[in-house]
């Protein structure tokens, strides 16, 4: 599996119970989509981690969840450094 780095801000989607998330930019976009437009992915975010999906949106943006006992302490609106892989 290729590893694909990239850096972006976080947000957070409105409402209550909003999760946070990143855009993941075209470059790092997945090879292919499964139902409902997601694709599984391993994602890293400062050395931990994690079996996930990303999805697009009908906007064509491709989000990637990041969880909070991945994130830590980090908030919607900071820089980070991630890393991402497919299987495919």
């Amino acid at each position: 599996m290729k590893k694909l780095s990239f850096q972006c801000k976080l947000f957070r989607h409105p409402g209550a119970g909003g999760w946070t998330f990143a855009t993941v930019p075209p470059e790092c976009a997945p090879p292919y989509k499964l139902s409902w437009g997601r694709t599984p992915a391993r994602a890293g975010l400062d050395g931990k981690e994690w079996d996930t999906s990303v999805w697009t949106e009908r906007s064509g943006r491709i989000l990637l969840p990041i969880p909070a006992k991945v994130r830590g302490k980090r908030k919607a609106g900071e820089l980070v450094k991630l890393t991402l892989s497919y299987d495919r």
